[in-house]
């Protein structure tokens, strides 16, 4: 879901840029009304960046990862993963990729936005009660990532020089593999931090799902 450095003009950058800064200041307050959610987030950051570090290769017109999205969404919650986002990728670009951070606002909002979508229709009714069901988690995956691959489809619509549309399409089937394997590993740890929610530690690092 990278946007490779070249693609887009300085003032498309910036405007990104703008606006990934409005999304994260206007969410950013709910932290302070439950600063648990500090925690989540911090948590939802460095699992990110491990998810996304294990696995990554080039895919037609950008890249394939292994975001984790579902697994950190329904077990950490909407704000935190939405800020975990944006922190794990200026986390990344200063550790590891810093070519990257020239991307910052841009890879910000190829995530974010597909969340926000999500999460204000589907996600709010299956993430509280269905995380333990493959085909529910299943949709949540193929929805997701299915805006993910059309905000890169933007992106290279925008871009400077043409994109052959054949490369957009094969970085959006790339993903198909992650669409299918990602709900199995969400309902295993949704599961398992299920059977250890009488732990102090698991009930102050996650919000496990109530079993349905």
């Amino acid at each position: 879901m990278h946007i490779e450095p070249g693609i887009l003009s300085g003032a498309k950058i910036a405007a990104a840029n703008l606006a990934a800064a409005s999304l994260i200041a206007a969410q950013a307050p709910q932290l302070l009304r439950k600063p648990q959610r500090i925690l989540h987030t911090l948590l939802a950051a460095l699992f990110f960046s491990v998810f996304m570090q294990s696995f990554h290769l080039p895919a037609g017109a950008s890249e394939l990862h292994f975001i984790g999205a579902m697994p950190i969404y329904l077990t950490l919650g909407f704000i935190p993963t939405l800020l975990g986002f944006g922190l794990g990728l200026l986390l990344q670009g200063v550790i590891f990729e810093p070519a990257d951070l020239l991307h910052l606002g841009v890879n910000f909002l190829s995530l974010a936005v597909p969340l926000l979508a999500l999460h204000a229709t589907l996600g709010r009714k299956l993430a509280a009660g269905a995380a333990t069901e493959v085909g529910s988690v299943l949709k949540l995956d193929a929805r997701y990532y299915a805006g993910v691959a059309l905000m890169v489809g933007f992106w290279l619509a925008m871009g400077e020089t043409a994109t052959p549309f054949a490369a957009w399409i094969s970085f959006a089937a790339a993903y198909l593999p992650v669409v299918l394997i990602e709900p199995v590993l969400t309902v295993a740890v949704v599961r398992l931090l299920q059977s250890q929610a009488h732990r102090p530690l698991v009930r102050l690092c996650f919000a496990v799902p109530a079993r349905g």
